[in-house]
Protein backbone atom coordinates (compact mmCIF):
# COMPACT_ATOMS: atom_id res chain seq x y z
CA UNK A 1 0.00 0.00 0.00
CA UNK A 2 1.45 3.25 -0.86
CA UNK A 3 1.57 6.17 1.62
CA UNK A 4 -1.01 8.13 -0.38
CA UNK A 5 -3.44 5.44 -0.14
CA UNK A 6 -2.98 5.13 3.97
CA UNK A 7 -5.56 6.45 6.23
CA UNK A 8 -3.06 8.07 8.05
CA UNK A 9 -2.30 10.05 4.72
CA UNK A 10 -5.94 10.84 4.84
CA UNK A 11 -5.89 12.39 8.01
CA UNK A 12 -3.35 14.77 6.44
CA UNK A 13 -5.47 15.78 4.11
CA UNK A 14 -8.24 16.42 6.37
CA UNK A 15 -6.48 19.14 8.54
CA UNK A 16 -5.54 20.58 5.10
CA UNK A 17 -1.68 19.13 4.94
CA UNK A 18 -2.34 17.02 1.62
CA UNK A 19 1.22 15.67 0.34
CA UNK A 20 2.99 15.82 3.55
CA UNK A 21 5.29 13.08 4.30
CA UNK A 22 5.67 13.75 7.93
CA UNK A 23 2.51 14.61 9.03
CA UNK A 24 1.01 11.00 8.17
CA UNK A 25 4.20 9.79 10.40
CA UNK A 26 3.52 12.04 13.15
CA UNK A 27 -0.18 10.90 13.53
CA UNK A 28 0.78 7.06 12.88
CA UNK A 29 2.99 7.53 16.46
CA UNK A 30 -0.07 8.97 18.41
CA UNK A 31 -2.90 6.72 17.28
CA UNK A 32 -3.05 3.24 16.25
CA UNK A 33 -5.16 2.14 12.94
CA UNK A 34 -8.55 1.90 15.21
CA UNK A 35 -8.16 5.35 16.81
CA UNK A 36 -7.03 6.57 13.27
CA UNK A 37 -11.06 5.33 12.14
CA UNK A 38 -12.43 6.25 14.93
CA UNK A 39 -10.99 9.86 14.14
CA UNK A 40 -12.25 9.65 11.08
CA UNK A 41 -15.65 8.89 12.00
CA UNK A 42 -16.17 11.94 14.05
CA UNK A 43 -17.84 13.92 15.22
CA UNK A 44 -19.99 12.44 17.40
CA UNK A 45 -20.85 10.73 20.83
CA UNK A 46 -18.85 8.02 21.85
CA UNK A 47 -22.86 6.34 21.36
CA UNK A 48 -23.14 7.45 18.09
CA UNK A 49 -19.57 6.70 16.95
CA UNK A 50 -19.58 3.13 18.50
CA UNK A 51 -22.75 2.57 16.39
CA UNK A 52 -21.35 3.43 13.42
CA UNK A 53 -17.95 1.74 13.69
CA UNK A 54 -19.88 -1.60 15.08
CA UNK A 55 -17.58 -1.47 18.33
CA UNK A 56 -18.58 -1.39 21.90
CA UNK A 57 -19.64 1.82 23.84
CA UNK A 58 -17.06 1.43 26.61
CA UNK A 59 -14.48 1.20 24.50
CA UNK A 60 -15.18 3.89 21.92
CA UNK A 61 -15.36 6.13 25.42
CA UNK A 62 -12.28 4.74 26.34
CA UNK A 63 -10.31 5.20 22.85
CA UNK A 64 -12.02 8.89 22.57
CA UNK A 65 -10.96 10.41 26.49
CA UNK A 66 -7.63 8.65 25.38
CA UNK A 67 -7.25 10.99 22.23
CA UNK A 68 -8.67 13.97 23.92
CA UNK A 69 -5.34 13.45 26.22
CA UNK A 70 -3.08 13.02 23.76
CA UNK A 71 -4.50 16.34 22.08
CA UNK A 72 -5.77 14.99 18.45
CA UNK A 73 -9.21 14.69 19.14
CA UNK A 74 -11.67 17.56 21.25
CA UNK A 75 -14.64 17.65 23.13
CA UNK A 76 -17.82 19.51 21.64
CA UNK A 77 -21.05 20.08 23.68
CA UNK A 78 -24.86 19.65 23.13
CA UNK A 79 -26.35 20.80 26.45
CA UNK A 80 -24.99 18.50 28.65
CA UNK A 81 -23.93 15.44 25.93
CA UNK A 82 -20.51 15.62 25.24
CA UNK A 83 -19.43 14.54 21.85
CA UNK A 84 -15.84 14.51 19.96
CA UNK A 85 -13.92 16.27 17.10
CA UNK A 86 -11.15 15.12 15.08
CA UNK A 87 -8.53 18.51 15.48
CA UNK A 88 -9.83 20.79 12.37
CA UNK A 89 -6.27 22.14 11.63
CA UNK A 90 -2.55 21.95 11.33
CA UNK A 91 -2.65 24.51 14.29
CA UNK A 92 -4.84 22.48 16.59
CA UNK A 93 -2.74 19.40 15.73
CA UNK A 94 0.32 21.16 16.36
CA UNK A 95 -0.44 22.85 19.47
CA UNK A 96 -2.30 20.53 21.39
CA UNK A 97 -0.33 17.22 20.79
CA UNK A 98 3.12 18.72 21.46
CA UNK A 99 1.58 19.63 24.92
CA UNK A 100 0.39 15.56 25.34
CA UNK A 101 2.00 15.41 28.42
CA UNK A 102 3.58 12.04 27.27
CA UNK A 103 4.89 13.08 24.32
CA UNK A 104 8.37 11.11 23.63
CA UNK A 105 11.07 13.62 22.58
CA UNK A 106 10.89 11.21 18.91
CA UNK A 107 7.72 12.57 18.19
CA UNK A 108 8.46 16.09 19.51
CA UNK A 109 11.79 15.82 17.50
CA UNK A 110 9.60 14.67 14.37
CA UNK A 111 7.00 18.46 14.76
CA UNK A 112 10.46 20.23 14.60
CA UNK A 113 11.55 18.00 11.21
CA UNK A 114 8.31 18.94 9.69
CA UNK A 115 8.59 22.61 10.87
CA UNK A 116 12.04 23.00 9.49
CA UNK A 117 11.65 20.87 6.16
CA UNK A 118 7.65 20.83 5.00
CA UNK A 119 5.84 24.21 6.97
CA UNK A 120 7.62 26.56 4.96
CA UNK A 121 5.86 25.65 1.75
CA UNK A 122 2.52 25.23 3.45
CA UNK A 123 3.12 28.40 5.30
CA UNK A 124 3.64 30.44 1.57
CA UNK A 125 0.39 28.18 0.71
CA UNK A 126 -1.99 29.54 3.34
CA UNK A 127 -0.58 33.31 3.07
CA UNK A 128 -1.86 33.20 -0.45
CA UNK A 129 -5.26 31.45 0.42
CA UNK A 130 -6.12 33.35 4.11
CA UNK A 131 -7.91 36.50 4.16
CA UNK A 132 -5.92 37.34 6.96
CA UNK A 133 -3.15 36.08 9.60
CA UNK A 134 -4.35 33.82 12.76
CA UNK A 135 -2.27 35.77 15.30
CA UNK A 136 -1.55 39.45 15.75
CA UNK A 137 1.04 41.22 17.77
CA UNK A 138 -0.06 42.99 20.86
CA UNK A 139 2.08 46.29 22.12
CA UNK A 140 3.65 46.03 25.48
CA UNK A 141 1.31 47.92 27.48
CA UNK A 142 3.73 50.80 28.80
CA UNK A 143 5.05 51.46 25.45
CA UNK A 144 1.99 52.90 24.60
CA UNK A 145 1.05 56.65 25.56
CA UNK A 146 -2.70 56.16 26.64
CA UNK A 147 -3.44 59.68 26.62
CA UNK A 148 -2.51 60.43 23.10
CA UNK A 149 -3.62 56.78 21.61
CA UNK A 150 -7.40 55.17 21.04
CA UNK A 151 -6.37 51.75 22.91
CA UNK A 152 -8.76 49.01 22.23
CA UNK A 153 -9.45 46.12 24.50
CA UNK A 154 -8.05 43.96 21.96
CA UNK A 155 -4.68 45.95 21.82
CA UNK A 156 -4.25 45.59 25.45
CA UNK A 157 -2.65 42.25 27.15
CA UNK A 158 -3.34 43.86 30.36
CA UNK A 159 -6.91 44.05 29.67
CA UNK A 160 -7.61 40.42 28.22
CA UNK A 161 -5.90 39.16 31.79
CA UNK A 162 -7.87 41.80 33.75
CA UNK A 163 -11.34 40.75 31.93
CA UNK A 164 -10.81 37.37 31.80
CA UNK A 165 -12.86 34.64 33.93
CA UNK A 166 -10.18 31.44 33.74
CA UNK A 167 -6.34 31.64 33.61
CA UNK A 168 -3.68 28.97 32.71
CA UNK A 169 -0.35 28.70 32.03
CA UNK A 170 1.33 26.33 29.22
CA UNK A 171 4.36 25.59 28.08
CA UNK A 172 5.66 27.00 24.60
CA UNK A 173 4.94 24.43 21.69
CA UNK A 174 7.22 26.32 19.76
CA UNK A 175 10.40 26.39 22.30
CA UNK A 176 9.45 22.91 23.02
CA UNK A 177 10.17 21.34 19.98
CA UNK A 178 12.57 23.57 18.28
CA UNK A 179 15.25 24.24 21.37
CA UNK A 180 17.24 26.98 19.70
CA UNK A 181 17.28 29.62 22.76
CA UNK A 182 17.32 29.61 26.25
CA UNK A 183 14.02 31.65 26.83
CA UNK A 184 11.55 30.89 29.41
CA UNK A 185 9.32 28.26 28.23
CA UNK A 186 6.33 28.40 30.72
CA UNK A 187 4.65 31.52 29.00
CA UNK A 188 2.02 30.81 27.24
CA UNK A 189 -1.63 32.44 28.93
CA UNK A 190 -4.40 30.60 28.39
CA UNK A 191 -7.75 32.60 28.55
CA UNK A 192 -11.45 31.77 29.42
CA UNK A 193 -12.18 28.56 27.55
CA UNK A 194 -8.32 27.88 26.38
CA UNK A 195 -7.36 27.66 29.99
CA UNK A 196 -10.76 25.18 31.04
CA UNK A 197 -9.34 23.57 28.07
CA UNK A 198 -5.57 23.12 29.04
CA UNK A 199 -6.37 22.68 32.77
CA UNK A 200 -9.08 19.86 32.18
CA UNK A 201 -6.79 17.67 29.87
CA UNK A 202 -3.49 18.38 32.39
CA UNK A 203 -1.46 20.85 30.04
CA UNK A 204 -1.51 23.79 31.74
CA UNK A 205 -1.90 24.66 35.86
CA UNK A 206 -4.69 26.98 36.45
CA UNK A 207 -3.10 31.13 37.63
CA UNK A 208 -4.21 33.75 38.86
CA UNK A 209 -4.18 37.41 36.80
CA UNK A 210 -1.73 38.59 39.11
CA UNK A 211 0.06 35.72 38.29
CA UNK A 212 -0.34 36.45 34.43
CA UNK A 213 -0.05 39.90 34.63
CA UNK A 214 3.78 39.04 36.17
CA UNK A 215 4.22 36.15 33.13
CA UNK A 216 3.91 39.18 30.55
CA UNK A 217 6.17 41.31 32.56
CA UNK A 218 8.92 38.31 32.60
CA UNK A 219 8.22 38.12 28.89
CA UNK A 220 8.82 41.74 28.40
CA UNK A 221 12.01 41.78 30.39
CA UNK A 222 13.32 38.98 28.08
CA UNK A 223 12.56 40.67 24.82
CA UNK A 224 9.42 38.10 24.00
CA UNK A 225 6.54 39.64 21.63
CA UNK A 226 3.14 39.40 22.83
CA UNK A 227 0.63 37.04 20.39
CA UNK A 228 -2.97 36.81 20.50
CA UNK A 229 -5.26 35.78 17.88
CA UNK A 230 -6.48 37.95 14.99
CA UNK A 231 -9.71 39.54 15.98
CA UNK A 232 -11.54 41.91 17.98
CA UNK A 233 -13.36 39.41 20.76
CA UNK A 234 -10.41 39.22 23.41
CA UNK A 235 -9.68 36.04 25.17
CA UNK A 236 -7.82 32.41 23.87
CA UNK A 237 -4.37 33.14 24.35
CA UNK A 238 -1.71 35.23 25.06
CA UNK A 239 1.69 33.75 23.50
CA UNK A 240 5.24 35.03 24.19
CA UNK A 241 6.94 34.81 21.34
CA UNK A 242 10.83 34.51 20.13
CA UNK A 243 12.16 34.87 17.00
CA UNK A 244 14.09 31.98 16.16
CA UNK A 245 11.73 29.41 17.84
CA UNK A 246 8.04 30.37 16.93
CA UNK A 247 6.29 28.69 13.99
CA UNK A 248 5.24 32.03 12.50
CA UNK A 249 8.16 34.46 13.00
CA UNK A 250 11.30 32.85 11.24
CA UNK A 251 9.45 33.29 7.85
CA UNK A 252 8.03 36.54 8.41
CA UNK A 253 11.64 38.13 9.39
CA UNK A 254 13.30 36.25 6.34
CA UNK A 255 10.34 36.16 3.66
CA UNK A 256 8.20 38.83 4.55
CA UNK A 257 5.63 35.85 4.68
CA UNK A 258 2.37 37.66 6.46
CA UNK A 259 1.64 34.93 9.15
CA UNK A 260 1.06 37.07 11.76
CA UNK A 261 -0.44 40.61 11.73
CA UNK A 262 1.58 43.74 13.41
CA UNK A 263 -0.37 45.47 16.48
CA UNK A 264 -1.91 48.79 15.51
CA UNK A 265 0.75 50.34 16.50
CA UNK A 266 4.08 51.49 15.27
CA UNK A 267 7.62 52.66 16.56
CA UNK A 268 9.12 56.46 15.95
CA UNK A 269 11.96 57.53 16.95
CA UNK A 270 13.21 61.12 18.08
CA UNK A 271 15.98 61.87 16.19
CA UNK A 272 17.18 64.97 18.70
CA UNK A 273 16.37 62.33 21.63
CA UNK A 274 18.67 59.77 20.02
CA UNK A 275 21.97 58.44 21.59
CA UNK A 276 22.47 55.53 18.87
CA UNK A 277 23.64 53.55 22.18
CA UNK A 278 22.21 50.62 19.48
CA UNK A 279 19.58 49.02 22.69
CA UNK A 280 16.80 49.02 20.31
CA UNK A 281 18.49 47.37 17.41
CA UNK A 282 19.12 44.55 20.14
CA UNK A 283 15.68 44.12 21.23
CA UNK A 284 14.32 44.41 17.24
CA UNK A 285 13.73 40.66 15.82
CA UNK A 286 12.27 42.20 12.46
CA UNK A 287 15.38 44.13 11.16
CA UNK A 288 12.86 47.09 11.38
CA UNK A 289 15.75 49.44 12.63
CA UNK A 290 18.09 50.90 10.84
CA UNK A 291 21.05 53.57 11.11
CA UNK A 292 19.94 56.68 8.83
CA UNK A 293 23.30 58.58 9.72
CA UNK A 294 26.50 56.78 9.45
CA UNK A 295 28.34 59.85 11.20
CA UNK A 296 25.80 60.04 13.96
CA UNK A 297 24.72 56.47 13.78
CA UNK A 298 20.97 58.00 14.53
CA UNK A 299 18.45 55.00 14.37
CA UNK A 300 14.97 55.37 12.13
CA UNK A 301 11.88 52.59 11.84
CA UNK A 302 11.45 51.35 8.42
CA UNK A 303 7.93 51.24 9.73
CA UNK A 304 7.18 48.30 6.50
CA UNK A 305 8.91 46.28 8.89
CA UNK A 306 8.12 47.21 12.24
CA UNK A 307 5.29 44.77 13.71
CA UNK A 308 4.67 47.39 16.79
CA UNK A 309 6.05 45.23 19.41
CA UNK A 310 7.01 48.09 21.77
CA UNK A 311 9.92 46.13 23.13
CA UNK A 312 12.33 48.23 21.77
CA UNK A 313 10.27 51.92 23.48
CA UNK A 314 10.11 50.31 27.02
CA UNK A 315 14.51 49.71 27.22
CA UNK A 316 15.22 53.39 25.17
CA UNK A 317 17.37 54.61 27.65
CA UNK A 318 16.45 57.89 26.03
CA UNK A 319 13.09 58.03 25.98
CA UNK A 320 14.10 58.41 22.35
CA UNK A 321 11.07 56.13 21.13
CA UNK A 322 7.82 56.32 21.08
CA UNK A 323 4.48 54.02 19.99
CA UNK A 324 2.04 55.93 17.64
CA UNK A 325 -1.08 54.82 16.13
CA UNK A 326 -0.77 53.66 12.51
CA UNK A 327 -3.66 51.67 11.76
CA UNK A 328 -7.63 52.02 12.06
CA UNK A 329 -9.59 49.86 14.81
CA UNK A 330 -11.35 48.35 11.73
CA UNK A 331 -7.77 46.66 10.95
CA UNK A 332 -8.22 43.65 13.12
CA UNK A 333 -11.09 41.56 12.15
CA UNK A 334 -14.33 41.59 13.86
Amino acid sequence: MTVENTIYDRMAEQIFLKGSKLIPQLFSMIADEEEAELMMAMPGTPEQLAEKLGRPVNEVEDSCKNLYYKGTVFKSFKGETIGFKMCRDMVQFHDATILWPDAPREFLDLWQKFMDEEWPDFARLYTQLLPKPFTRVIAVETAVDSGKQQILDADSADTIIKTSTRLAVTKCTCRLIANKCDQPSEVCVQVNNSAAYAIDRGTGREISKEEALDILRLSEEKGLVHVAMNKMQTGHFICNCCGCCCQTFPLLISEGLELCDPSRFAAQVDAELCTSCGTCHDRCYFNALETIDEESEITSVIREKCMGCGLCQITCPADAISMIEVRTEEFIPS
